[in-house]
């Protein structure tokens, strides 16, 4: 007989947060919230570098931050992140995250993470 596949979660993610737009962009595409959050305490990191592959699974271990990016089936690419602390976990468009030119809100100086995503992630970005 076969068995569903049983996919043991990696890390805790926290408080799950959606943004309006990456919620609008699943519907769309017939995505269920529930199965981009599974794939990313599973750990398939979706379509990151194999660098920032091998640093999410060096963060899970270490207790930092973990990021996924999966593309969806209209080619929108959206972008999770569980916070370091597993506090919560945020799911929102990659178009939506300020580019590194864009100003910041101020964040922790004891912030123990990567500055992800690479700029390569964004939207429309050349390879």
């Amino acid at each position: 007989m076969n068995q569903p596949t049983r996919l043991k979660p990696l890390f805790h993610p926290g408080r799950l947060l959606v943004t309006p737009a990456a919620l609008a962009a699943l519907r769309s595409n017939g995505v269920p919230v529930i199965s981009v959050l599974l794939r990313h305490v599973a750990g398939d990191w979706g379509i990151v570098s194999d660098d920032d592959k091998r640093q999410n699974d060096l963060s899970v271990v270490a207790g930092l931050r973990v990021l996924s990016i999966y593309r969806l089936p209209d080619h929108t690419r959206i972008l999770v992140v569980t916070e370091w602390d597993r506090s919560a976990t945020t799911i929102e468009r990659l178009n939506e995250v300020p580019h590194e030119d864009e100003p910041r809100q101020p964040r922790s100086s004891n912030r123990r993470y990567p500055r992800w995503p690479n700029p390569c992630y964004r939207q429309g970005a050349s390879a």
